[in-house]
């Protein structure tokens, strides 16, 4: 993998921060045009043949702000495809296609393992988070958790001499929970700030989710110390999962209803974890992950998809979400025109683009 040009990686910046465009979105266009100098070019002609009025690409001059605000508070930008992105993120589906780190990034690319429960943790959880913490990052893992409070707090506090990375739901200096103002500082300092938001971005309750995909897709297993049955930490496993990444949980009473979730990852085949050597016998024994090779660059399409086409895939469509490859296969066409296909639908607003080629009427 070579290094992408500066005039690149300003442009990806500018394409991930436009109005409407996606992870999943930003990942169409670059197959399709093959650059996002050449996307950012392409998207007037493109937004008006889905019949979309408007779209709103940031000019140079809000991306140059952005970038001075981060490089002011002493981040680094990562950008998809380059060579300083962590190569396990770049194999999610779609990988964020930017982000703002702080601290010591050389921790992103070492053995990582994800920590995460309930926010509001019993005695005994939380000192398990810790001590696994501890342990895990004395025996040369960098722990991964998301600077919440309860069960990330504690794992966070535990791996702190060690190195540990967090990552945010708001921009990396956006301070949440309040009270964590010292750690945040402390991990700046010693282990590795990370969020895909902008600089100065407060957290939202929909950052959380793809917070948690940055989270899990960034380790090599997660483990979930504490959650009840509904609960943000059986997303970040069921995500974890969904990326080939071990998830473990460890076991509970049945009478703590902050345990009945972990219980429940059990039952479904989760990996029993009550201290490191349950995590070291897993990354042993058990499947090794396998990574595809990254491919960063894309060859761009030459064919325009017919309008015709498009109308018979929004036909297609419903609210139950559609393999791509289904669609591929049903209408006898090649893969890069029915993604091209879609990609017009999605700047419409007439479906949606979902992780694993996944679509959806909008």
């Amino acid at each position: 993998m070579t290094a992408l040009p500066e005039a690149e990686r300003i442009a990806r910046l500018r394409l991930a921060r436009t109005d409407k465009i996606g992870p999943v979105t930003f990942s169409q266009l670059l197959q399709r045009f093959g650059s996002a100098a050449a996307a950012i070019d392409g998207l007037p002609d493109l937004v008006r043949r889905s019949g979309r009025a408007t779209y709103k690409v940031p000019d140079i001059q809000s991306i140059e702000a952005e970038l001075e605000a981060g490089h002011a508070y002493g981040a680094q930008l990562l950008v998809c495809g380059d060579t300083t992105y962590p190569v396990r993120l770049s194999h999610i589906d779609p990988p964020p296609p930017v982000l703002w780190v702080k601290g010591r990034c050389s921790l992103l690319h070492d053995e990582t393992i994800a920590i995460v429960g309930a926010r509001i943790a019993s005695a005994g959880g939380l000192r398990i988070a810790r001590s696994l913490a501890l342990e895990l990052g004395q025996a040369g893992y960098v722990v991964v958790s998301g600077l919440a409070r309860g069960i990330d707090t504690a794992a966070h506090t535990g791996a702190l001499e060690t190195g540990t990375v967090a990552v945010l739901g708001g921009g990396i200096n956006d301070i949440y929970p309040p009270e964590n103002a010292d750690l945040h500082a402390r991990i700046a300092d010693t282990g590795c700030l990370v969020s895909e938001s902008p600089m100065g971005m407060r957290a939202q309750a929909r950052d959380f989710p793809r917070r948690n995909r940055i989270l899990s897709g960034l380790s090599r297993g997660v483990i979930v110390v504490e959650a009840e049955l509904k609960s943000g930490s059986l997303i970040t496993a069921r995500i974890a999962a969904e990326q080939n990444r071990d998830v473990f949980a460890v076991p509970g009473s049945p009478l703590d209803p902050r345990t009945r979730g972990t219980n429940d990852l059990l039952r479904q085949g989760a990996i029993l974890c009550e201290g490191l050597e349950d995590v070291q016998r897993a990354f042993t024994t058990l499947r090794t992950l396998f990574e595809p090779q990254a491919q960063p660059d894309f060859e761009p399409v030459s064919d325009e998809p017919a309008p015709d086409l498009i109308e018979e895939i929004a036909r297609l469509l419903s609210p139950v979400p559609t393999p791509s490859d289904e669609l591929t296969r049903h209408l006898n066409m090649p893969a890069s025109i029915i993604a091209a296909a879609l990609l017009e639908l999605s700047l419409s607003d007439r479906a949606t683009l979902l992780p694993g080629g996944l679509v959806v009427s909008a």
